[in-house]
């Protein structure tokens, strides 16, 4: 690929599959960036079978040496096409931005790379993002206004509250993401917050730079919510695995406390299917009698109990 003669400060990595709709407004949203620094775009398209190719060539051409495009001859469907273009990456820090979200604010990069110079001990820094069903963009924020200011390996392992759109990671624990993160398609990000965790603090500012879009095209954001708990059930197995159980005790009581988390959710709304299945998981997750106590699973068993008896009468 053709490159920016200064040496690059940033790398956007754009994630694109049929998004036609929307990846106009993202590279857009990218080019109006106003930095004191050069940063390359590159768009990591995944064989799309709509007319996003030809939009964002049409949008490069626009550009010419700032947009550079990465394009699978068949779709991947895997974390492949994050993965390429972290290895082709030049900057020292890189931003992600999936085709169909946007920012909002023209500062982004040079607040998140201004931030991480100043603080060394940071490996990532995220604001926050508001979410927009379709082309709608409502007043609800991804991130609560609660989350801590900095969070640390622990922390990320009970949960991920960032969205993508609104991060900025420093590329060096990231580039040479291992041969497994492949696999963990469609959830792209949270592998790369607990690597970029292991070289030091995840910094939040609650502020909105971006827009995180919900639709029925969504790689994880469409699917069943069963689904995704499925999905991250089998997160914290393989994460803890492919890692070689190097943090065993935290990924099995943050599986368990999140799915108990959520049982307690269903059952205060009444969803007893839902939160039997989650405390089901809960008690498989290996993290009970640490973060969740036998007390909390029986009692809570036992209230599941009840109401299912309430309601069958």
């Amino acid at each position: 690929m053709a490159r920016i003669s200064e040496p690059v400060r940033v790398s956007v990595l754009v994630i694109a599959y049929n998004h036609e709709r929307f990846v106009r407004h993202a590279l857009e949203s990218v080019m109006a960036q106003q930095t004191d620094f050069p940063f390359e775009v590159i768009v990591s398209e995944d064989a799309s079978t709509d007319r996003t190719p030809q939009i964002i060539h049409s949008i490069a051409r626009r550009w010419p040496g700032r947009i550079h495009v990465l394009e699978s001859k068949r779709n991947l469907r895997s974390n492949e096409v994050v993965a390429r273009g972290l290895r082709v990456a030049q900057g020292k820090y890189i931003s992600l931005l999936d085709g169909d979200d946007f920012w909002t604010s023209t500062s982004k990069l040079q607040a998140q790379a201004s931030f991480l110079d100043e603080n060394p001990d940071c490996a990532a820094v995220f604001h926050n993002a508001l979410v927009a069903n379709g082309d709608v963009t409502s007043p609800q924020r991804w991130t609560p206004s609660h989350q801590k200011k900095f969070s640390n390996l622990h922390d990320i392992w009970y949960g991920n509250p960032f969205a993508t759109c609104a991060g900025m990671l420093r590329l060096a624990p990231i580039q040479d993401v291992p041969e497994w993160y492949a696999a963990f398609f469609p959830i792209t990000d949270w592998p790369l917050y607990i690597l970029c965790a292991e070289k030091g603090k995840i910094a939040f500012q609650d502020e909105d730079v971006g827009v995180y879009r919900m639709h029925d095209g969504g790689m994880f954001s469409s699917l069943p919510n069963g689904q995704k708990r499925k999905l991250i059930f089998s997160f914290y197995r393989r994460m803890n695995e492919v890692l070689n159980f190097k943090y065993d005790r935290i990924a099995r009581e943050a599986c368990s406390r999140y799915f108990y988390d959520w049982s307690v959710e269903f059952s205060s709304n009444g969803k007893i299917n839902q939160a039997w299945e989650c405390l089901w998981r809960a008690s498989l997750g290996g993290g009970v009698g640490d973060s969740v106590s036998y007390r909390q699973v029986l009692g809570l068993a036992k209230h599941l109990l009840v109401q299912r008896l309430l309601s069958s009468t």
